[in-house]
């Protein structure tokens, strides 16, 4: 298991690498708590690896709050619910797909069927919603708002773009919906979990469904750019399942406005009559979108959406000195300690604000 976020800061390392040791366990354990039959295809995902990256957002946001619950039980098992809810959106989004690889190692459905990781995926969410509702009604009812934003952009990704509105904001919702939701609600539980306040959650929130766009747009040049080597899927899935993503998009977009070129041209028709299950005619394909300015406009989008993400970290650190004032004067807590408490957070504030930034950068920058 790898993180994308790089603890330069040896005070927040030494209090959330082993609260990451813990969740990855906790995961590992809930993965495969049933028998023989059900334990094999419900942890494949999980054992295969991935970026915790979630995991670590609640984390990361946990330490804008109250220091003593900041690497605390509630906050690693949010960190193991989200990440359980992204595995089980593996689950179906491969079998929609009919994806063969994920993470490097074949998908779930083609070595147990169809029916087999659809269920695998429903008990993940069952198990998630179950360490969620331990949490309290209102981390429980933002895992509902979210789980039914996943399932909507989903399903607005399924059955298409509606006539009359444009498709670049459409697909934009849809990763929003998506993939933002998830990241976004990540960063929120630990804000949440820790009492940082109402206004940094907001702004943490925020943050985490920019970045999730960013990520998603940064993924649709991987999917492109990379070899399957490195990214454990088939370059040109999206486009073999007739899914236009972002380059795909702009080439349309372009089309309709009388400005595209004819290397964009011979890529749309080839995408509308091509036989792309021949992986010779998708190689090609995906070569000459490789070549299009398209991608280098996507990069570009990605980086645009991990900008503004950055930009909403602005009042961070006040606002977490508000809600810090507020708790602890709440408790009793004054003079020369209060004063003390207020120095560490503002401290803890901008060392988590500086790492959101580099987090947001990483996103993207796997797709430089």
């Amino acid at each position: 298991m790898t993180t994308p976020l790089p603890l330069s800061a040896p005070e927040l390392e030494g209090r959330m690498a082993p609260a990451l040791d813990a969740v990855e366990e906790r995961l590992m354990a809930i993965v495969s708590n049933a028998d023989e039959t059900i334990n094999p295809p419900t942890s494949h995902l999980a054992r295969a690896g991935g970026k915790r990256l979630r995991p670590t957002l609640v984390l990361l946001t946990a330490q804008l709050g109250d220091p003593e619950r900041a690497t605390g039980e509630a906050v690693r098992d949010a960190s193991v619910a989200v990440e359980l809810t992204h595995i089980a959106t593996l689950y179906h989004d491969d079998v929609m797909d009919d994806a063969p690889l994920r993470r490097g190692a074949p998908s779930a459905q083609t070595v147990w069927g169809n029916s087999a990781a659809i269920l695998a995926g429903d008990i993940l969410v069952a198990r998630s919603s179950q360490l969620i509702a331990a949490l309290g009604p209102e981390a429980t009812l933002a895992h509902a708002r979210t789980f039914e934003r996943l399932c909507t952009g989903q399903l607005h990704e399924t059955l298409g773009r509606p006539a009359g509105t444009d498709p670049v904001d459409h697909y934009i919702q849809v990763l929003a919906d998506k993939t933002g939701s998830l990241i976004a609600v990540s960063a929120r539980y630990g804000a949440m979990l820790t009492g940082a306040g109402a206004e940094v959650e907001a702004i943490v929130e925020e943050f985490g469904e920019r970045i999730g766009i960013a990520f998603q747009l940064a993924d649709d040049v991987i999917d492109l750019a990379s070899d399957s080597e490195t990214t454990g899927k088939t370059p040109g899935t999206d486009l073999l399942e007739g899914v236009d993503t972002m380059p795909v998009l702009l080439l349309r977009t372009a089309l309709a406005a009388g400005e595209l070129d004819a290397a964009g041209q011979s890529i749309l028709s080839d995408l509308s009559s091509a036989d792309l299950r021949d992986r010779a005619v998708l190689a090609g394909v995906v070569a000459r979108l490789r070549a299009h300015p398209v991608l280098q406009r996507t990069r570009r989008m990605a980086t645009s959406w991990a900008d503004d993400a950055i930009a909403g970290l602005e009042g961070l650190e006040e606002a977490v000195l508000t809600a810090t004032r507020e708790r602890l004067a709440s408790g009793g807590v004054v003079g020369d300690d209060l004063r003390t408490a207020l120095a560490d957070a503002r401290e803890r504030a901008r060392v988590v604000r500086g790492l959101l930034e580099d987090f947001a950068h990483q996103l993207v920058d796997r797709a430089a």
